[in-house]
């Protein structure tokens, strides 16, 4: 269905005869869309109503622009806006990836709304590259390592251009078996990068304005779209553990995650370590699963839940074992 508010015509996934019951939300992660959480939503158990969310410049919502100086606020607002059109009362919120810092600003800024949170492998409450230590100190002051100029250009052209093949290391299929999942044969491949191919491309969405900085490796974050959205100088959650209440947290993640990881392979300063980004000054790279622990150890009411042989797409993966965690994280909350 189609849910039009003062910001923005937002496109909500449903399961035909579940429009009753408590509201499990579910939010995408970044070059993907709600069809992601298709098979997640319709084996929920009863009692619940599934759905999901197009996220601004994904899928069929609008491709409204992203202003990065607000951090994840443009797509937080969204959903708050969302919730209240819906008239949705305590909900459970389940992100994942980019989705995931998304639905921790909602809890930051929002907290009586929400009824439960689920982190399915989430960003780094700290952004995404530019940082370093548990704490999520800056490297430089202008966040260099992070932002749109860290995106690999090729891929941006192929997820442009629609590219369906896997003729190249860059191409989104082969992204999606390389960096998506562990192992690359996931039922209905087809479907996923499909999904992936709805990503809005340009300056003010995927990936956003390049910035550059005379600091190694060369790049800082920009003003507008995605990536500069997740950079740490315009995206951090330091004060999470003073809100009030304190909803229950699940975290989910993927043992063999190579996107969100304390040494991820779309980390520059990890990449300069592996002699990948030439010309390292030893930089370390950001320790992202730490971050998010340190983080969510100061929250409070949370229990983290390791998948093994996973990489970032737990409910894609290994879709049993997920839906049981949030199964019983949702009974729980």
């Amino acid at each position: 269905m189609k849910v039009t508010t003062p910001r923005l015509t937002q496109n909500v996934l449903t399961v035909e005869g579940r429009d009753t019951g408590e509201p499990v939300l579910f939010v995408h992660g970044n070059v993907s869309s709600a069809a992601f959480w298709r098979d997640s939503m319709a084996a929920l158990p009863g009692g619940y109503r599934p759905l999901a969310v197009d996220l601004r410049g994904f899928g069929e919502s609008d491709p409204a622009p992203v202003d990065a100086t607000r951090g994840l606020r443009d797509w937080s607002d969204d959903l708050i806006e969302l919730v209240e059109a819906l008239g949705l009362d305590g909900v459970h919120l389940v992100g994942w990836s980019l989705g995931g810092g998304i639905v921790l600003q909602v809890l930051r800024d929002r907290p009586a709304v929400v009824r439960s949170v689920t982190l399915v492998n989430p960003i780094s409450p700290y952004g995404f590259g530019g940082t370093e230590g548990p704490d999520g100190r800056l490297t430089h002051p202008d966040g260099t390592g992070a932002g749109a100029g860290a995106a690999n250009p090729d891929f941006v052209a192929r997820l442009k251009a629609g590219d369906m093949s896997d003729e190249s290391p860059t191409s989104p299929r082969s992204v999606f078996r390389s960096s998506y999942v562990k192992h690359p044969e996931v039922a209905d491949e087809d479907f996923y990068v499909r999904s992936m191919l709805t990503t809005r491309v340009g300056e003010a969405n995927y990936p956003g304005d390049a910035a550059a900085s005379e600091q190694w490796p060369g790049v800082a974050p920009g003003k507008l779209g995605i990536l500069n959205a997740i950079a740490p100088t315009h995206f951090r959650l330091d004060d999470l553990h003073e809100i009030d209440p304190k909803p229950p947290v699940l975290w989910i993640r993927g043992a063999d995650d190579v996107i969100v990881s304390d040494t991820s392979f779309f980390d520059l300063a990890h990449l300069g370590a592996l002699g990948v980004v030439p010309g390292s000054p030893g930089t370390p790279a950001q320790p992202m699963v730490a971050q998010t622990r340190a983080v969510l150890e100061r929250y409070g009411p949370y229990r983290e839940a390791v998948i093994d042989d996973c990489g970032h797409s737990p409910h894609l993966e290994h879709p049993d074992e997920f839906r049981r965690l949030l199964a019983a994280h949702l009974g729980e909350a």
